[in-house]
């Protein structure tokens, strides 16, 4: 069974960068899509990037030209690097991921998601 687990959140001031890691186990990364998600209180949870199998990578308007996804297969890790952050990026980051047989495309819905780790970006 594929296992998701988040790090590298917590607190960071305005401006600054982090960098979290989606680390999978139980099946090879290489089989999977990514996505990268997030909820702040009292919102709703939001798509922030995905990743596909190909490598072709999505991002939220919101995050356009802050943050990069990538993955590493051989590390079985999807990151996330974050940078000029917001207070508006305070949120619990998800990753989730699908076993899928389209190398190209992101998709819609994840089977798969990891606990959440929490980035707050504050002075």
């Amino acid at each position: 069974q594929l296992v998701l687990v988040e790090s590298g959140g917590g607190l960071v001031q305005p401006g600054g960068s982090t960098r979290l890691s989606c680390s999978v186990s139980g099946f090879p990364l290489t089989y999977y899509a990514v996505g990268w998600f997030r909820q702040a209180p009292g919102k709703e949870r939001e798509g922030v990037s995905c990743i596909t199998r190909s490598g072709n990578v999505n991002y939220a308007d919101s995050v356009k030209g802050r943050f990069t996804i990538s993955r590493d297969n051989a590390k079985n890790t999807v990151y996330l690097q974050m940078n000029s952050l917001k207070p508006e990026d305070t949120a619990v980051y998800y990753c989730a991921a699908l076993y899928t047989t389209n190398y190209d495309s992101c998709p819609r819905e994840y089977a798969k998601w990891g606990q959440g780790t929490q980035v707050t970006v504050s002075s």
